[in-house]
């Protein structure tokens, strides 16, 4: 075992106590059944190098990038997290990728740099990128009618007519969450499986197409295109116009069309119950072990959450995929250079970085806000008012999975996969951005060569 010295400052109100840790560095992980999870993280303080599982890599003692592995295992203790994953890119180069913990704490497997992870509403990004290929080749608009474009016939309740604001909303109103629903104000269909297929006399667990056709009979939270507000049901709507128009299945399409291209082989997407876990899918866990309501019939009445509390099938195209840190920097590598994406043309990708139009994202005084949602991303200008000045992310957030992925205007990116999530008000999940920022802040001096090889 190797050692680098590394200070760890943990939230303040973690612990009463100032800890500091040594990093280890280690060249294998040492499965054993008789230690407890925790012990175990404290043990080997959750470190696994990817490059060490390569055959013939070894491993650097003081590596350039060693803060991040700080940022790391700083977040992941105070948490105890099970399992994480980072992988960071330079420009067109992966420089970093490492697994941390355990993909499963029953049977002490190590993550993986190659792990599968949920990477719950990171799924965005890749939606939006297929909705803009299609109308760079002519076949949708931006300003087409989202009910002209799908075939679902309306669940009305009793007495009630349809809100006609529902022929307002448009492809751009899906990409950008203006579409008029505010699961705030009213709630989130993709969560409310028995209702739904209770409303509609479908089998349970709901199926997308079953959500549609109920929501198709709700009323909007808001006029289309005045305010933004998240919505997973928008893009839910969006991968249903994607197979609308292609005559494919949204996964099938999405990997001839965004992940081929990229040269993501890995990817697919998940399935909710642990039965269907995927090969080098990691085991997802809740901090105490909650449990839901089992959606799925002829099972237990209560499940674990991540595996059966709700339906991932039907998240698909805005929730629903499942990929490596190194998948999702290959994908983030595809994205930064317009004049060279192998995605979008370069006016798609300035189209897909716009801001959305008046008055959303304006201040008062019509200025643009300090961050705005874009197609499919967070957007925050940071290096002079146009696309490429700006940072971009997504996060993602399931029962059991917590997941981040970033593209800084400077040619940095990096993704960050968790298979726990907080929920802790004194310790929030969103600490790992800021936190990876400052990792990068005190690289000096980046790694020139390209690990995506060792990848491939």
């Amino acid at each position: 075992m190797r050692w680098l010295n590394c200070v760890i400052r943990l939230p303040e109100g973690a612990f009463k106590a100032k800890l500091f840790f040594r990093l280890a560095r280690m060249s294998h992980i040492v499965e054993t059944n008789t230690m407890r999870r925790r012990h175990f993280l404290a043990a080997t303080a959750g470190f696994v190098s990817a490059a060490a599982a390569l055959p013939g890599a070894e491993v650097v003692k003081d590596h350039p990038l060693a803060s991040f592995d700080c940022e790391m295992e700083a977040f992941m203790s105070a948490r105890k997290i099970p399992g994480g994953a980072l992988a960071v890119a330079k420009d067109d180069r992966l420089v970093y990728a490492r697994a941390y913990g355990l993909a499963d704490v029953e049977k002490q497997t190590p993550v993986a740099a190659v792990s599968l992870f949920r990477i719950a509403s990171i799924s965005k990004p890749f939606t939006a990128v297929a909705v803009l290929q299609l109308i760079e080749q002519g076949r949708l608009s931006l300003d087409a009618r989202v009910v002209e474009l799908l075939p679902h016939k309306a669940i009305m309740p009793p007495g009630n007519q349809q809100d006609a604001r529902w022929k307002q909303i448009t492809v751009r109103h899906c990409l950008q969450h203006t579409g008029g629903w505010d699961r705030d104000k009213s709630f989130d269909p993709m969560f409310r499986s028995k209702l739904i297929a209770t409303a509609t006399g479908t089998g349970v667990p709901a199926s997308a197409d079953a959500i549609i056709r109920f929501m198709l009979g709700q009323p909007l939270d808001f006029d289309p295109g005045t305010r933004y507000a998240y919505s997973n049901f928008g893009y839910c709507l969006l991968g249903r116009i994607i197979e609308r128009v292609t005559g494919r299945s949204y996964e099938e399409h999405l990997r001839k069309a965004v992940l081929t291209p990229c040269g993501i082989k890995s990817m697919r997407l998940g399935r909710t119950q642990a039965a269907y876990r995927a090969e080098r899918e990691v085991h997802y866990y809740t901090p105490d072990n909650a449990t839901g309501d089992n959606i799925f019939p002829g099972g237990a009445a209560k499940v674990p959450w991540p595996y059966g509390g709700f339906h991932l099938e039907a998240m698909d195209a805005h929730g629903g995929w499942l990929a490596s840190a190194v998948d999702l920097m290959r994908f983030a590598v595809a994205l930064r250079d317009p004049d060279k994406s192998p995605l979008l043309k370069a006016d798609t990708w300035k189209q897909l970085h716009s801001p959305p139009p008046a008055p959303v994202a304006r201040n008062e005084d019509g200025a643009l806000r300090e961050t705005f949602y874009v197609c499919g991303w967070q957007a925050r200008p940071v290096g002079g008012n146009t696309p490429r000045g700006a940072n971009y992310w997504h996060s993602g957030s399931l029962p059991g999975t917590h997941t981040l992925l970033v593209r800084r205007w400077d040619g940095l990116s990096w993704a960050v996969l968790f298979n726990q999530r907080q929920d802790l008000r004194e310790l929030p999940d969103g600490a790992i951005d800021p936190a990876l920022h400052r990792a990068a802040g005190a690289v000096k001096e980046w790694p020139k060569e390209d690990l995506f090889p060792s990848f491939a």
